[in-house]
């Protein structure tokens, strides 16, 4: 797993809600969007077609 830089995760926000990401495993995940975007080769892809639905069991943690 690759953590994001503290500093990175400070000033990433989700491009569509523009609120603060939570990372878990290999995704940053938006609760207000219901996003997750994934993270490859430590580079987090901040695009919104590339990011999955989260699921309702996810959305209540």
């Amino acid at each position: 797993m690759s953590n994001i830089d503290p500093k990175l995760m400070e000033i990433l926000v989700c491009p569509i809600s523009k609120n603060s990401l939570v990372q878990i495993g290999e995704e940053l995940l938006c609760y207000e969007s219901k996003l997750a975007y994934p993270i490859r080769d430590g580079i987090p892809i901040m695009l919104p077609e590339e990011a999955r639905k989260l699921k309702e069991d996810e959305l209540k943690e």
